[in-house]
């Protein structure tokens, strides 16, 4: 699929069907990550009485592209505080775009705007001048295809 807004929608009405079954009633957050092998997973936060121990929405998703060395092109997260409201797109934050750009520089990220609309940044976009750059490309823990373990 190459059209962003056409799989932006999809993973948008993907994300929205699982927050809906997952979070009937009050509040409610996932976040949905298209590969180049054209999966989709979708994750929740990690959510904890010790909040040090929390972990974004993203996270869960990026952990299974990694351990299928899957190569993720796009993210989209969206947030809802009931079941009455309208899900918000939501940028991911500074620490999952720091963990995205494992796959690339030009990996897809679905960005807050006052319209919800879907539109994708890359994360060079979103980052410009990325503090990783000074440091040699072999020095850098980067996605690298490869088997996959199953």
């Amino acid at each position: 699929m190459t059209d962003d807004r056409e799989l932006g929608e999809l993973m948008y009405k993907k994300a929205i069907s699982f927050l809906d079954k997952r979070f009937p009633q009050g509040w409610g957050g996932c976040a949905i990550m298209y590969t180049a092998e054209e999966q989709f997973l979708i994750s929740v936060a990690f959510e904890s009485f010790n909040a040090a121990a929390c972990l974004c929405m993203e996270t869960g998703a990026m952990c299974e592209a990694q351990k299928y060395n899957l190569k993720i092109t796009h993210s989209l997260c969206v947030s809802r505080d009931n079941e009455n409201e309208s899900p918000q797109i939501l940028t991911a934050c500074g620490i999952c775009q720091e963990r995205l750009r494992y796959w690339g520089d030009d990996v897809k990220i679905a960005v807050s705007n006052p319209e919800n609309k879907i539109i994708f940044k890359k994360i060079s976009e979103l980052n410009p001048y990325y503090w990783g750059e000074v440091f040699p490309e072999e020095d850098r823990e980067e996605y690298k295809e490869g088997a996959l373990l199953l």
